[in-house]
């Protein structure tokens, strides 16, 4: 076993990697970026490397500076997690060549799956299934559309060396394939520096169920299958473990399926082979195929540790320190069923548009498992990936997990920033997929209910008003709390654009009244602390502006400050502004053109992803304020349109 490893990774896969080494005696090394100097990572860590600046260019992606650190502070090994360069064969490589051991497969097999349109060919070669579809070297234009016409509508145009969703488009039409294939190829050599596309045909109604395989360089086991299906624009939302309504002959199929996808590149460690699976007519033997391959550990991979006992991590480290592969493919079984939900600071109702800020509060009920590497006070920067923590629960039945998942998602407790809390919890809710009716459609068909915002209850604004008020902090023998008339003052708070003004009335030591919106709200003081109607008052916190009620997974307001008298922005209808932290990538038009409603006007790039800027009314560009190549804030004026005539 070795004595000391490096994680040339951040956030909570570097936190979790740590958790596993502590407990075998393994010393660990963090490395960190400018923005990542007072991260979780760094906190848990034996020791820890400044490697650059806060751009994962300039940081996680230096692998000399990387394997400089390891030399440097001797560690004999390097546990690369996920992303960044986990899956970079060159890098292995190097690691290698300076005489330190890559805590995970070999850069052969990394190169082998790489690509997906040679990993597809290698896969039907060694016997496993894949879809219909074009994975050749001709990447002409009108030769890949030709494939496409032949192959059938609809497609996927997938990047050769994608994941994560980026480089790929869904084409329903053989009339929209050539924008389609543009798109597809542009965010490709943003996201890999590689702008080749293979075509496939487009399942259905399909279903993503990957499986897990754990390979010692010669011979592999496989932990059983999760369920990815719930996806948003191709990136996974929910994942399960097991796979909902899987008959025993076809886990067995498609685990075999991996192993020998595994064992036909000498695979060495943790990885997942991911099948596309038609669901119209049940899970059956031969109605899955081969996808691509992660040569690495998934962000997933918690819901297969609670259903079968094992420790990944403690696996990876183990056989990559010499020891064999510690069980039997006969020796696994499967307990219970485990959910993943992953927690992001995203603006759900702006199109989930990532998002930053600094947790005020960030709290995790009991009952679940919360990989996460931000705690309180943490700052979610534009520079990485916006996930505060993924929420794991394992219960007896699928039902009993699920429920657990709930009421986990209900106490989660997150003020700072903006979260995708109440869809998590809507998803959760669905009928179709508390029946296990799920396929990777489901989000998009039923996205306007899951979307759809609760309204904000009188008693939830009150709450946040006496929140600010500090009255329920006052102990009921409090001097000065009730005078010879009732005390009464205003807190005012925001929601969106609207502005709701509060009217507090103290009534008695143990007496509140709120009106909000012309009904009067009572608070009432009990042994057990103060309720509302019954029910206790929610926990909230104050800070920065703003106070957050934890109910209905997380309602903000911002406090108005009474004296101010900011003025309204009259002409904020004629500016385009940046929705979030980004690179301008494109701009296209100029001042004195005529646009019309829904006209692309740029392009933002932000979190390897692009945004297109549209037009929200016909008018005329009266002046560009922004040009490619520009670094901008959140709400910065890209494009500013002439006014509008009377």
């Amino acid at each position: 076993m070795f004595d000391k490893i490096l994680i040339a990774n951040r956030g909570e896969i570097a936190c979790r990697v740590m958790e596993t080494a502590r407990n075998l005696g393994v010393k660990t090394v963090a490395v960190y970026s400018d923005a990542d100097a007072g991260a979780k990572h760094v906190a848990m860590a034996d020791e820890a490397v400044h490697i650059g600046s806060s751009a994962p260019a300039e940081s996680y992606l230096k692998g000399d500076v990387i394997i400089q650190a390891a030399l440097g502070t001797g560690a004999q090994g390097i546990h690369p997690g996920y992303g960044f360069l986990s899956e970079n064969p060159d890098f292995v490589d190097a690691v290698e060549a300076a005489g330190l051991t890559f805590i995970g497969p070999s850069a052969k097999a990394i190169r082998a799956m790489g690509l997906k349109d040679a990993a597809k060919a290698l896969m039907h070669e060694a016997g496993v299934p894949v879809v219909p579809g074009y994975h050749g070297a001709n990447q002409d234009a009108g030769y890949l559309q030709a494939q496409a016409d032949e192959i059938g509508y609809p497609v996927l145009i997938k990047a050769v060396a994608g994941g994560g969703g980026k480089g790929m488009r869904l084409v329903e039409r053989a009339a929209d394939f050539s924008d389609a294939l543009q798109s597809a190829q542009n965010e490709a050599t943003t996201a890999f520096g590689n702008p080749d596309v293979l075509i496939e045909k487009y399942i259905q109604q399909p279903r993503h169920i990957e499986v897990q395989v754990f390979g010692d360089g010669q011979t592999a086991v496989h932990l059983f299958e999760r369920d990815c299906s719930l996806q948003r624009r191709h990136q996974k939302v929910i994942e399960e473990a097991p796979a909902p309504d899987m008959p025993l002959d076809v886990r067995e199929a498609m685990g075999q399926a991996a192993v020998r996808a595994a064992e036909a590149i000498g695979y060495k460690g943790a990885g997942t082979v991911e099948f596309i699976v038609d669901g119209s007519e049940g899970l059956r033997t031969d109605g899955f195929w081969f996808m691509e391959m992660n040569t690495r550990l998934q962000v997933e991979h918690p819901v297969t540790e609670l259903i079968t006992g094992v420790d990944l991590v403690e696996w990876q480290l183990r056989v990559a320190s010499g020891e064999p592969i510690p069980v039997a493919q006969e020796d696994l079984t499967i307990n219970g069923w485990a959910f993943e939900a992953r927690l992001y600071a995203e603006d759900v109702p702006k199109g989930f548009l990532p998002a930053t800020g600094t947790l005020s509060h960030l709290a995790f009920p009991e009952g679940c498992r919360a990989d996460s590497g931000v705690r309180s006070g943490d700052t979610i920067s534009p520079f990485y990936d916006p996930m505060i923590a993924k929420v794991i629960v394992h219960g007896p039945s699928r039902a009993a997990a699920l429920s657990k998942m709930r009421q986990a998602l209900a106490g989660c407790e997150v003020a700072g920033t903006v979260t995708n809390l109440a869809f998590l919890g809507a998803l959760c809710a669905h009928d179709g997929f508390a029946k296990g009716e799920v396929d990777t459609g489901l989000i998009a068909r039923d996205i306007n209910a899951l979307t759809a915002m609760e309204a904000v209850s009188a008693e939830i604004t009150a709450q946040a008003a006496l929140a600010v008020s500090g009255v329920l902090d006052k102990p009921a023998d409090a001097p000065g709390f009730v005078l010879w008339r009732p005390l009464r003052h205003r807190v005012y708070l925001r929601q969106g654009e609207e502005d709701i003004t509060t009217k507090i009335k103290v009534l008695s030591e143990d007496q509140v009244a709120v009106e909000v919106d012309d009904k009067e709200v009572v608070a009432q003081r009990t042994p057990t602390g103060w309720r509302m109607g019954g029910k206790r008052v929610a926990q909230s916190v104050v800070a920065g502006g703003k106070v957050t009620v934890f109910e209905n997974y997380g309602v903000a307001f911002n406090v108005v400050d009474p004296l101010d008298r900011a003025a309204a922005g009259g002409a904020a209808g004629n500016i385009i502004e940046a929705p979030m932290p980004g690179l301008v990538k494109a701009v296209f038009v100029k001042a004195g053109q005529s646009v019309t409603e829904g006209d692309r006007l740029a392009i933002l790039e932000a979190m390897k992803m692009e945004h297109s800027l549209l037009a929200a009314r016909d008018g005329t560009v009266a002046e560009v304020l922004a040009e490619a190549g520009a670094q901008v804030e959140a709400g910065a004026a890209l494009i500013r349109l002439e006014d509008e005539e009377a």
